[in-house]
C-alpha cells in the first residue's frame, strides 16, 4: 500500500540527537531502533513504504517553546509533519497555541509524565479550550510510561473525563488508548469516538486482545503509529498486517483516517 501515515514518531536536531537518545535510553531502559535523527527516520520510512510521519516534540520547560517551534519550521516537508509542543505551565500558553496555528502546524504534543500534569486537571482546561478553538489536534501520551513510576496521570477514566468536558477537542490517545492499561481501555474507551493510535502496543498484547479492542472501536478512530525511534516502523507494520483485519479496515488505519483528520485542521 502506498501513502502510509505514521501518526507517532520522534526525532531531534542532529546536534542534540546523540545526547538526547542516550539520556532517554538510560531513563526508560528501551533500546532504540534509530538514532533519533530526521535523516534516519526518512530512510526507515522509505524502507517501509511510509509516506508521511508525524514528528513529535516535548517541551519539558516553558522556555523550550521557541527553539522547538523553530526546529519544527526547519524540518517541515511533504513527508515530515511536525507537532510542536508547549509546556502546560507556560503563562503565554494562549499566544503559543495561536502561533502554532498561525504557522500552519496541525497539532501539539503533550506528555503528562515529562511535563508533570494529570490530563484531567482543571488547570489544563483553558489549554484544551484554546486548542479546540484553534481547531488543532492534541497528540497526548496516554497510559503509563517506562521511565516513570506508575502514577495514574493519563488513564482511560481521565481521558473520558477530558473528552466529555471538551467534545470538540481533537485528542489523539497513544499506544492503543493507554499504554499498559488496556483492560481499562476496554472498560472505559473502546466503542467511544476517541482517536487512538496503535504505537508500542502490538508488541505487548496478544493478537486476540488487539483485535478485540479494534473490533469494538469505531473504525474511523484507529490510526497507525509506531513511536519510532523506540519501535521499528517495519516491525509495527508487520504486526498490524498479521492481524488480518481485512483490506478496508487496514487502509483506514494505515492511511485514510490520518489524512482525513489532518485535512480537517
Amino acid at each position: 500500500m502506498k501513502g502510509i501515515v505514521d501518526f507517532h514518531t520522534h526525532a531531534f536536531p542532529d546536534e542534540l540527537a546523540d545526547r538526547a537518545m542516550k539520556l532517554l535510553t538510560e531513563e526508560g531502559g528501551v533500546k532504540p531502533h534509530l538514532d533519533g535523527k530526521i535523516s534516519s527516520l526518512l530512510r526507515s520510512m522509505d524502507a517501509c513504504g511510509i509516506e508521511k510521519s508525524i514528528v513529535c516534540s516535548i517541551a519539558t520547560k516553558p522556555v523550550q517553546f521557541d527553539p522547538i517551534l523553530s526546529w519544527c519550521r526547519k524540518i517541515r516537508s511533504g513527508r515530515i509533519i511536525p507537532f510542536p509542543s508547549l509546556h502546560p505551565q507556560d503563562p503565554q500558553f494562549s499566544e503559543r497555541i495561536s502561533e502554532i496555528k498561525k504557522e500552519g502546524f496541525k497539532g501539539i504534543k503533550f506528555h503528562p509524565y515529562y511535563q508533570d500534569f494529570r490530563i484531567d486537571d482543571e488547570r489544563l482546561f483553558p489549554i484544551y479550550e484554546r486548542v479546540s478553538r484553534e481547531n488543532l489536534i492534541v497528540l497526548m501520551h496516554t497510559g503509563f510510561d517506562f521511565a516513570f513510576e506508575r502514577i495514574r496521570r493519563a488513564d482511560p477514566a481521565k481521558i473520558v473525563r477530558v473528552v466529555e468536558n471538551f467534545p470538540g477537542l481533537k485528542i489523539m490517545t497513544s499506544h492503543l488508548g493507554a499504554w499498559d492499561d488496556w483492560d481499562e481501555v476496554e472498560r472505559h474507551m473502546a466503542g467511544r469516538k476517541i482517536f487512538m493510535e496503535i504505537s508500542f502496543s502490538l508488541e505487548y498484547l496478544s493478537p486476540k486482545a488487539v483485535k478485540r479492542i479494534i473490533a469494538t472501536h469505531p473504525a474511523d478512530h484507529i490510526f497507525f503509529g509506531t513511536d519510532s525511534p523506540w519501535a521499528d516502523q517495519g516491525k509495527t507494520l508487520e504486526l498490524l498486517k498479521g492481524l488480518n483485519l481485512g483490506q478496508e479496515l487496514e487502509t483506514l488505519i494505515l492511511r485514510d483516517n490520518a489524512l482525513r483528520l489532518l485535512d480537517s485542521v
